[in-house]
C-alpha cells in the first residue's frame, strides 16, 4: 500500500519545490487529502451509492476547500496545488500526471444532462483561477495560463491565455516583441500591464504601433524607389524616439 502511494504522489517532489517529505505531504496538503477522498467517493458513485458518495465529496470540500464532484474521472499522479477554490464538474475527465492550481474551475456551460464538463488529456497544467468551461477537450501537455477563460477545445502541446482565451504562437510571440522595442522607445509602459491581459488601452495601442511600423516600412521603400529613379529626398529626417520623452544628456523634451 505504501509503494502504491508512494508511486502515485512521488511527483509531487518534482512539481513543487516546497514539498519536504512524504509525512509533509499526506498531513497538510489539502490538494492531496481531496484526492484521496474523491478515490473512495467515486468509487461508492459507481456502485450506485450515490448519496454517500455526494456526502463524503461534501466533507472533504469542507476540510480541503476543494470540491470534486464524485462522478468525475480522475487519472493517476494528479496534483492539486494549494487546493483552495478548485471546483470539478460531474462529467469531467482528467488524465495522467495533470496538474491544477488554487481557484481552477473544471466546469459546464448548460444545464443539460449528459457531458458537459471538460475532458483534459494527460500532463495538462492549468493555473491558477482559469476557467475551463463545457464539453471541451483539452489536448495533452496543453498549459492553460492563469485567470484565461477557455470555451473551446485546446491542440495538444499549446499555450492558451487571455479571456477568452487563444493561443499564443511563435509568430504572435515575436509580433509582441516587434511591438515592446518600439513601446520602449516611445515610453509607452501600460503600467506594466502585458498585451495578453484584457486592457482595451493596451490593446488599442498595440494596433497604433503595428500601424507607425507599417508606414515607416512604406516610407522607406518610397525613398529607395525615388532614389533609384535620380530624385533626390531632401526633407529632413525624422527625430529619433527617446525613452520617457528624454533628450540625450537627460533633458526633458520640449
Amino acid at each position: 500500500m505504501w509503494e502504491k502511494l508512494k508511486a502515485e504522489y512521488g511527483c509531487i517532489f518534482e512539481r513543487d519545490p516546497a514539498a519536504q517529505s512524504y509525512f509533509e505531504i499526506f498531513t497538510i496538503y489539502p490538494g492531496i487529502h481531496a484526492v484521496l477522498v474523491h478515490r473512495l467517493s467515486h468509487r461508492l458513485w459507481n456502485h450506485g451509492l450515490r448519496w454517500p458518495a455526494r456526502f463524503l465529496s461534501t466533507l472533504a470540500r469542507w476540510w480541503s476547500g476543494v470540491e470534486i464532484h464524485p462522478g468525475a474521472q480522475i487519472g493517476r499522479r494528479f496534483f492539486i496545488d494549494h487546493g483552495m477554490g478548485v471546483v470539478i464538474g460531474e462529467t469531467a475527465t482528467i488524465g495522467d500526471d495533470c496538474t491544477l492550481y488554487h481557484g481552477v474551475t473544471l466546469g459546464g456551460t448548460s444545464w443539460r444532462k449528459g457531458k458537459r464538463h471538460p475532458t483534459l488529456g494527460n500532463g495538462v497544467v492549468v493555473g491558477a483561477g482559469a476557467k475551463i468551461l463545457g464539453p471541451i477537450t483539452v489536448g495533452d501537455g496543453a498549459r492553460i495560463g492563469s485567470n484565461s477563460v477557455v470555451l473551446k477545445s485546446v491542440p495538444a502541446g499549446a499555450t492558451v491565455v487571455g479571456i477568452p482565451g487563444h493561443m499564443v504562437s511563435p509568430d504572435r510571440k515575436a509580433q509582441e516583441e516587434r511591438r515592446q522595442n518600439i513601446a520602449s522607445k516611445l515610453g509607452f509602459d501600460a503600467y506594466g500591464m502585458t498585451p495578453d491581459m484584457p486592457d482595451p488601452v493596451a490593446h488599442a495601442v498595440n494596433h497604433m504601433l503595428d500601424h507607425i511600423q507599417a508606414l515607416d516600412g512604406q516610407i522607406e521603400a518610397l525613398k529607395r524607389m525615388l532614389q533609384q529613379q535620380g530624385l533626390e529626398v531632401s526633407e529632413p529626417p525624422l527625430p529619433e524616439l527617446e525613452p520617457c520623452g528624454l533628450r540625450q544628456g537627460g533633458e526633458k523634451a520640449e
